[in-house]
């Protein structure tokens, strides 16, 4: 693993691999860069992979205190570590950190954005009480718990779905970065301000899985009407974590992209 230093600080560890253009990977929420390895061996053949630990999980450090304008920052400082003409790819809280990354560099040459979660058109990204509930899984310290509750009750992902994330290596990470998951419930304040983006040119692919519900769909429905360069195209028979469930079908749409 590589680090790159943050603006505060904060080392970011990445983990560099294959050749050509290069390409940033920034997962999501509970995991760390490992979360990519099923699909790492396509990518590593077109592209140079920097496949990222955000901040408080795997090799990279954390902060005292957190701050989601943190995460954007740590993006940033791995694009720009890159080089130039460096490809972004976000998935989920880590496509609302690569979106919001994009608005803070001038190096990037194409964007990829896998429903960023972001509270839109009045849609409440978590119900009532699902933070308290979480914080109290979490006080048990089931952590194992507390990752199948919060992609079944949260992220609505089906129980087969659940059970192929479990199936990867990739789990124990989730599992040792599971205490991060509260705190990265901070997108729920994030205001989304579409003027922001009107001029963000970038050339931008939007994944949408068919089967996602409408609050993991709206961000992305809203970032398509005001893109002035994006393209959206919807992931048939998948919900939000189609880089495990369809390997295939999501490296094909992401090279595809890229090499057009």
């Amino acid at each position: 693993m590589e680090t790159v230093r943050s603006k505060d600080g904060t080392a970011i560890a990445y983990r560099k691999s294959g050749t050509g253009s290069p390409l940033v990977l920034i997962h999501g929420s509970t995991a760390d860069h490992s979360r990519w390895n099923s699909i790492l061996p396509q990518l590593e053949n077109r592209f140079t992979v920097y496949a990222v630990d955000r901040r408080g999980r795997g090799k990279s450090g954390d902060s005292d205190t957190y701050d989601l304008e943190r995460e954007f920052e740590d993006v940033v400082a791995v694009v720009e570590a890159a080089g130039s003409d460096v490809n972004l790819l976000g998935h989920s809280f880590g496509a609302l950190c690569a979106m919001e990354a994009a608005l803070r560099t001038d190096r990037l040459c194409k964007l990829i954005l896998y429903e960023p979660v972001f509270p839109v058109d009045g849609i409440k990204l978590y119900e009532q009480g699902a933070r308290e509930k979480l914080e109290d899984i979490l006080k048990e310290g089931d952590r194992e718990k507390l990752l199948i509750s919060f992609f079944r009750d949260i992220v609505k992902m089906s129980e087969k779905d659940i059970d192929v994330l479990k199936s990867e290596p990739a789990w124990q990470a989730r599992l040792a970065a599971a205490h991060t998951l509260v705190r990265e419930m901070a997108d729920q304040d994030y205001r989304f301000d579409p003027a922001r983006f009107n001029g963000l040119a970038v050339p931008t692919l939007l994944l949408i899985g068919e089967k996602s519900p409408p609050f993991l769909k709206k961000p992305t429905e809203k970032l398509a009407s005001v893109l002035p360069n994006n393209n959206v195209v919807i992931l048939n028979g998948q919900g939000h974590a189609a880089m495990s469930t369809a390997p295939e079908l999501f490296t094909n749409e992401i090279i595809q992209f890229l090499l057009d």
